[in-house]
């Protein structure tokens, strides 16, 4: 075996996320807090899981829930304390867990140090460490260097009046002075999320010390790298192709990921940093579907990352442009079809690895997206994508509540009060604009926030059948408790051997227990064209596993495959009493051959 296809221990692992606004409110202030996470690490520990990913805790004005940075090395003060994070690390290594943060360094906060004296002059020594362009003047009227719009709305630049080298007279025209006199900076997200110039070599060893080896010595295990194909710009920035003639500013997707130097950086950051330890690199990876051109950033001989987040089949029910949040019907044949490209990420003579999840911070609830949150067919559907997640060769990653079922805000929310997302905010506003008087589709537009809007991931995790589902004892928390808690919550599921919990430990049990063939196993889908079912083989040597999945509402029919080796034997089901030849609605099946056994280090 070589040595890049050696086992690690992040090939063998299962990511649980934690968003800690929402994850446990350890003080009664109505907002989750690194003390609280603490207090769930046994509940984290016997679910099966082995690594957690932290959200952002950092020190932040909160315009974008954390991701916008404003100290590195302090904690966002509701959060908790340096002691409570050196607490938690201690917490999750003695349990035999792994932990990992999030690594948010395309850009930082306005608040943040280096930027208040990037922009303090323009003769600031920091000044080149964010990205400033002259803007254009255009009859007679000041504009940003270029039409792309940001990931959040409106233009990626952001005017900056604190350091203006002209203040002109309100009785002289723009067009008087040069464009040069206007300094813009460029920010692919909210206004408040300066871009850092990645170009500098001595921002990239700030970053480095400040932001990466501080954490890593300190025993953290790794990053899930926010926005990492971001770094490298193209700095021409280029207009990009006019799709909407309603508004100024137009999507710039290919341009803002994937620039000319992004393997250089990479490369340069896994040598200053990950190379030194022994930990993992989760990188986020947009506007890259094609696994030929993920896989330099995930060979073990490009030493870059150690796996990739996709956007793919996490988006494929979104709609594009300025309406992303949209909802389009997604059809069975395409999800398959995501699903077997990045599958060919773990083939060994790729010597790369890659990550499989349904849900995460920015996504809506799987149930309610890719199964069906009906009380007739909640807990099958939940179980149904569980099978699908852990069975994928890869590194799982379960978001916190998704071990429950946990579904989307009820369409009885308003979208104006209830949803707190900046991006639902921004999303908002461009439907009214694009809407106009236009009653259906607004309408429709409101229908795709209530089915894909990032809020739907970020109402507080539901602990029990009590007031805020045992999130909180506060009188009000900061995001309302889904109104599902009642019936869906780990208290409620932990004496039910049929609940979605009891299901998730039994697959993670066995995850394990057949890592060869469910971690390192090759993949092979089956029925491509099935609109109803999805089958695949995973298979190890002389060992086969078969993977059944019914998507639908009503009873489909299925058959072995020919190229299954062997008598298939059911491993699990999960429906009581499984059918011969057809699968109940969202039945999901396990099947091994005979000659299939336990690893003796399994579960």
């Amino acid at each position: 075996m070589a040595t890049e296809t050696l086992p690690k221990w992040w090939k063998e692992a299962t990511v649980y996320q934690i968003y800690p606004a929402s994850f446990k409110d350890s003080n009664g202030d109505g907002l989750g807090d690194i003390p609280g996470i603490s207090s769930k690490l046994d509940y984290i520990k016997t679910l099966g899981v082995n690594v957690l990913w932290i959200c952002p805790f950092y020190k932040s004005p909160q315009y974008d829930m954390g991701y916008d940075i404003s100290d590195y090395q302090d904690v966002h003060a509701p959060y908790g304390t340096k002691a409570d994070i050196d607490a938690l690390i201690q917490g999750t290594h003695e349990r035999g867990m792994k932990i990992i943060f999030d690594l948010v360094v395309n850009h930082t906060s306005h608040e943040h140090a280096w930027f208040k004296e990037s922009r303090s002059s323009r003769d600031s020594p920091k000044r080149d460490w964010y990205m400033w362009r002259p803007g254009k003047v255009v009859d007679g009227k000041r504009v940003p260097p270029n039409n792309w719009r940001s990931n959040f709305g409106g233009s990626v630049w952001e005017w900056d009046e604190p350091t203006q080298e002209v203040r002109v007279p309100r009785l002289f025209a723009p067009a008087c002075i040069g464009a040069d006199a206007y300094q813009y900076y460029l920010h692919y997200f909210a206004v408040q999320q300066p871009d850092l110039n990645w170009e500098n070599p001595v921002v990239r060893k700030a970053v480095y010390a400040t932001a990466v080896n501080f954490w890593l010595d300190k025993g953290v295990d790794g990053f899930r790298i926010d926005t990492v194909n971001m770094y490298s710009k193209y700095l021409d920035f280029p207009d990009a192709e006019v799709v909407d003639p309603s508004t100024p500013w137009q999507p710039a997707d290919k341009y803002y990921s994937n620039g000319p130097r992004l393997h250089e950086f990479l490369k340069e950051m896994h040598r200053e940093c990950f190379s030194k330890y022994d930990v993992v690199s989760i990188g986020e990876c947009p506007n890259t579907p094609d696994w030929k051109d993920v896989l330099p950033f995930v060979s073990t001989r490009e030493k870059e990352l150690d796996m990739v987040i996709q956007f793919d089949l996490a988006s494929m029910d979104h709609g594009g442009g300025e309406l992303r949040l949209w909802h389009r019907d997604w059809k069975l044949h395409l999800f398959k079809a995501i699903t077997e490209d990045a599958q060919m990420l773990a083939i060994p003579e790729h010597n790369a690895w890659c990550t499989t999840y349904l849900e995460n911070h920015d996504q809506a609830r799987s149930v309610s997206r890719f199964g069906s949150d009906e009380p007739a067919f909640r807990v099958q559907s939940a179980k149904m994508l569980a099978t699908y997640l852990l069975t994928l060769s890869g590194t799982p990653i379960i978001y916190q509540g998704e071990e429950l079922g946990m579904v989307n805000m009820p369409p009885s929310w308003d979208v104006d009060t209830e949803y707190k997302d900046l991006n639902t905010i921004d999303y908002m506003q461009e439907l009214r604009r694009i809407a106009g008087d236009d009653k259906d589709k607004l309408a429709q537009g409101i229908r795709g926030a209530q089915l894909t809007a990032r809020d739907h991931s970020r109402t507080p995790m539901q602990w029990d059948g009590s007031a805020n589902a045992g999130f909180s004892t506060a009188k009000q928390t900061w995001m309302r408790v889904n109104d599902s808690y009642r019936e869906i919550n780990a208290a409620a599921q932990e004496g039910d051997g049929g609940s979605v919990l009891a299901y998730y430990r039994a697959l993670l049990k066995l995850r394990h227990a057949y890592k060869q063939l469910f971690v390192y196993g090759q993949f092979e889908l089956c029925d491509i064209d099935n609109k109803d079912t999805m089958t695949f083989i995973k298979r190890s040597g002389a060992e086969y596993a078969l993977v059944l999945l019914n998507f639908t509402k009503e009873d489909q029919p299925f058959v072995v495959p020919s190229h299954f080796k062997g008598q298939p034997e059911l491993l699990i089901s999960n429906v009581p009493e499984a059918g011969k030849h057809v699968l109940r609605p969202f039945e999901a099946r396990i099947y091994v051959n005979q000659g299939a056994k336990p690893s003796a280090n399994g579960a």
